[in-house]
Order: C-alpha cells, then sequence, then structure tokens
C-alpha cells in the first residue's frame, strides 16, 4: 500500500512524500478512503504524544513499571484537553500561568467550587 502526502501547504511550496504501510486488512476493505482515515488518525495520536512528552518530558519520566506509565498519561491527557478548551494553544504556557497565578486557578478552570475553611 501506497499513501501520498502533500506538505507545505502553510509555505506555499507543495511537496509530495509517497509513504509505504503495511496492513492486515483485505484489499476489499483497505479503500483509499479508509487508509486516509487511518493515516490521518495517526498523525493526531502523534501529535497529543508529541505534547506530553514535550511539556511534560514523558519520554525523560522514571515511571517505567506496571501500570504507571499508562495512568500518568491518562492524568496528563485531561489536563491538556482541559486547558485547550480554555483556549490555551501554548500547553506550556497554560500550565505555568494555571500554577503561578493561585493556588485555586486549577480548580477554577475545571468549574469546581473552591471552600477555605482556616479553622
Amino acid at each position: 500500500m501506497k499513501i501520498l502526502r502533500c506538505t507545505g501547504l502553510k509555505t506555499g511550496r507543495v511537496t509530495r512524500q509517497t509513504i509505504h504501510a503495511i496492513t492486515g486488512m483485505m484489499s476489499s476493505q483497505a479503500s483509499p478512503q479508509v487508509i486516509g482515515r487511518i493515516a490521518r488518525a495517526q498523525r493526531g495520536i502523534e501529535a497529543v504524544r508529541h505534547v506530553r512528552d514535550t511539556t511534560f518530558a514523558e519520554d525523560a519520566s522514571r515511571i517505567r513499571t506496571g501500570h504507571g506509565p499508562a495512568s500518568m498519561a491518562t492524568l496528563r491527557n485531561p489536563a491538556i484537553n482541559t486547558l485547550r478548551d480554555a483556549g490555551r494553544n501554548n500547553i506550556a504556557a497554560g500550565l505555568r500561568e494555571v500554577s503561578c497565578t493561585r493556588f485555586t486557578r486549577p480548580l477554577d478552570l475545571l468549574g469546581l467550587p473552591v471552600t477555605c475553611d482556616a479553622t
């Protein structure tokens, strides 16, 4: 199977790249539309992994055994999605703002009430 990818649309220069992939699907199942959908979904997954690695240094994490890595990824994904829902495109800057401004800011972002009992 060959996938033709066109890139550089923002710069005005169109480059073509042929990608070879292997699939277990039968030829009757592997229509160009299905393969294209699979390829686009994979790019979306890689984009999330890139954000997790660059912002949270996931590849450098010392958590490597059992369910630890999957559990941490499960905790990081809602943090990224919450910041994106709040209009933040730069996740690292959003995390800095949330963690440095006030201790109640993460709760405000989630829409949770804050009660402080100093008794």
